[in-house]
């Protein structure tokens, strides 16, 4: 089967994050992409929104996630990502880094990378 990738890179969203208190007084921005395994055959024939990964659909469903979550570590808002977009956008594999450049203050940027296969 193709794997073409539908992305999304740079997606900035703030959000309360963080296992500290003084990190839970306010919203943090964290840098998110997103790169979606699927096939856009179908798409590239039909010319149809119908018929691919609709990408302002999952930015603003992304941003709602990390916005009202409430998540306390990126590895589980991460996982979340991955979890709903196999549940809500039939994806069949995912790679998200979330970058949480505020985390650090002697580094440019942190967070995580996750790869994900889309399960049976």
């Amino acid at each position: 089967m193709a794997m073409d990738i539908v992305f999304l890179h740079g997606l900035r969203v703030d959000a309360v994050i963080g296992i500290w208190d003084w990190e839970r007084q306010f919203r943090q921005t964290l840098e998110i992409d997103l790169d979606l395994g699927t096939d856009i055959r179908p798409a590239a024939r039909s010319d149809s929104i119908d018929d691919t990964v609709d990408y302002k659909a999952v930015t603003k469903r992304v941003m709602r996630l990390a916005e009202e979550g409430g998540f306390l570590l990126v590895e589980r808002l991460a996982q979340t990502i991955a979890d709903t977009l196999f549940a809500e956008f039939g994806v069949l594999w995912v790679k998200i880094r979330i970058n949480k450049k505020s985390a650090v203050r002697q580094v440019r940027d942190v967070g995580v990378q996750i790869e994900r296969t889309r399960p049976a």
